[in-house]
């Protein structure tokens, strides 16, 4: 099931907001958890017995630690052990295959393993799962002797199959007290609609442009196309990503959970660093604070931060999927990103708005290797962006998809921009105020109706980060 659906929009949700407010608050967590096991269930019934074993390890696990407090050689074990059993299940599912693929590769063997479907929402309910344990580690939570609350953390639907990365410290106290009212739930309401809008008016018909462009032969490909089929999916990717957050935080408010944001207008970021630190904030500062911080971060010796650096990227890339093009992605911010370190990033900083330029451009190429099925393709469609190789500059597939989308294209655009909550911060005097409510109402109204007329007309409605 997905947030984009007339069965979530019309019965799942509006179903489990009416039990949940029927019941006291006693009730209210087991609510939400039988609805976030339907959830799953609804598309991966064979794998929520997989994702409830997760969660009874790691209940046992957590008890396990804290009950270690004064052996600290017997805790760091502990937490080694169960780090190794949650990588370890990841990976069976993840990367078994790709494994089998590069030995065979390596050693010209002829291994086979059947193929192994990859369950949703893996590769986020383990990090889930890991933050809680390393967070009762680090002893800034007590382990959570209620199975159930740690189920409704690691199982929560809003978050559940493509993020963003709840931390457990972060929710641990709203799962036994949380205060409803209904500011909250409205804003929870306007920021559902928003991020639904983002996915199905903007990334979808974006990522059609995206699509028709990189299924077409790199040696076909002109360079308008080229660039036309990769600002498409720069945008489609953000939207949809940043689209999902949006309705996942929008509904943590309606249940009454405050969730942290995780998207910032990356696209109007200066430096790849600081592009990073606004794109899918809660990936980004859990590696770094689980992994990059450990290692000894930026308060080594250099050639020891640039090696941790490599490792963080190396992991991010690998993160997002068993394939050698998302490998290339994560060492390709690596290296950026160590080049900045170096001394680029102060360099650029001086040549405004060059460096914004810059930015986007090393972003964009980035999304190839993210978008491209193999690295042959994604090498020959960077070639194809800036070598027109004997075709046309601007053929007649970029004038179409170009004259057909432009429109989208400069919504996309300009919402990608922060000029929304610039405008939601304008002061009025009472009279103004008045009637800036009821044109919010009308603009919320509007854009639900239009999503619901595209969404019955409409058969295209992937998530892209359901697959990670």
């Amino acid at each position: 099931m997905v947030f984009s659906s007339v069965i979530f929009i019309f019965f799942f949700l509006p179903l489990v907001l009416t039990l949940y407010f029927s019941v006291p608050f006693k009730f209210k967590n087991s609510i939400l958890l039988i609805f976030s096991l339907v959830f799953y269930a609804w598309g991966e019934p064979r794998y929520v017995v997989l994702m409830i074993v997760s969660i009874i390890i790691n209940y046992g696990y957590g008890i396990w630690i804290e009950r270690a407090e004064h052996k600290e050689k017997k805790r760091v074990y502990i937490l080694a052990f169960a780090i190794v059993v949650n990588i370890g299940l990841l990976g069976f599912f993840k990367y078994a295959n790709f494994a089998v693929n590069v030995i065979n590769s390596v050693f010209h063997t002829t291994l086979k393993l059947q193929e192994i479907p990859l369950p949703i929402g893996i590769s986020f309910y383990t990090f889930h799962a890991l933050s809680y344990l390393i967070d009762v580690y680090r002893k800034k939570e007590k382990a959570q002797r209620n199975l159930f609350k740690l189920s409704l953390y690691i199982t929560f639907f809003p978050q559940l199959v493509a993020g963003p990365i709840i931390r457990y410290n972060a929710v641990a106290k709203q799962l036994s007290k949380r205060v409803f009212s209904s500011i909250q739930f409205a804003e929870g309401i306007q920021r559902f609609i928003l991020g639904l809008s983002k996915k199905i008016l903007l990334a979808n018909p974006l990522g059609s442009v995206a699509d028709n462009v990189f299924m077409s032969s790199t040696s076909d490909l002109s360079t308008g196309s080229a660039w036309i089929g990769i600002l498409a999916y720069t945008l489609q990717i953000y939207f949809d990503f940043s689209g999902y957050s949006d309705m996942a935080i929008g509904l943590g408010k309606m249940f009454g959970f405050e969730f942290a944001e995780n998207f910032n207008y990356p696209y109007i970021a200066k430096s790849i660093s600081e592009f990073w630190r606004r794109w899918h904030i809660s990936l980004g500062s859990w590696f770094r604070d689980y992994v990059y911080i450990p290692l000894g971060g930026s308060r080594v010796v250099r050639w020891k931060m640039y090696r941790n650096l490599f490792i963080v990227w190396a992991l991010t890339g690998f993160w997002h999927g068993a394939s050698w093009t998302f490998i290339a992605w994560g060492i390709y911010y690596g290296v950026l990103i160590a080049l900045e370190k170096a001394g680029l990033e102060k360099l650029l900083s001086k040549v405004y708005p060059l460096n914004h330029v810059v930015v986007l451009l090393l972003v964009m190429i980035g999304w190839v290797f993210f978008r491209a099925d193999n690295f042959g393709y994604a090498t020959d469609f960077i070639a194809a962006m800036f070598y027109s190789r004997g075709n046309e500059i601007f053929d007649a597939q970029a004038l179409s998809l170009l004259s057909l989308n432009w429109f989208y294209f400069l919504i996309a655009i300009m919402v990608s921009m922060p000029l929304f909550p610039k405008l939601q911060k304008l002061k009025f005097n009472k009279y103004m105020t008045k009637v800036q409510v009821t044109i919010a109402f009308l603009f919320y109204f509007i854009l639900f109706a239009e999503v619901i007329l595209y969404l019955i007309n409409s058969t295209y409605n992937p998530f892209l980060y359901f697959r990670f």
